[in-house]
């Protein structure tokens, strides 16, 4: 059951990234668009995982997290998993790993593309 509520929540969450893709232009040469989603996503993560943690009904708890979290969020934009990952091992006390994981993702997902964009 838990695949439904991704796919939906996913499938908004990459509707809304559409729109605000439509909306915000480049300006400057700077994509604004996808700076805001990545944001308003990590933001929104951040809001509703504490409010869900709130939430008594474990079920209910597990079924919205699937939906907004994984689903929405992530459609919305996978750096919020990826914040919130990193919050996770500084608050665990593993701040070299954190650091690590920074910039790996980051410089190792801009290699991989390039490396898939050599593949023409």
């Amino acid at each position: 059951m838990s695949f439904i509520y991704i796919f939906l929540g996913g499938g908004i969450g990459s509707l809304v990234r559409f729109m605000i893709g439509n909306l915000i232009p480049y300006h400057n040469g700077f994509p604004w668009a996808t700076f805001v989603s990545n944001l308003l996503a990590c933001f929104l993560f951040g809001l509703i995982y504490a409010q869900l943690e709130r939430i008594d009904t474990v079920q209910v708890a597990k079924e919205l997290k699937w939906l907004l979290l994984v689903g929405f969020c992530g459609g919305f934009s996978t750096f919020s998993t990826f914040s919130f990952e990193t919050i996770q091992l500084i608050k665990s006390g593993q701040i070299l790993e954190a650091l690590a994981y920074i910039f790996l993702s980051t410089s190792m997902a801009v290699l991989f593309l390039f490396w898939g964009l050599q593949w023409r």
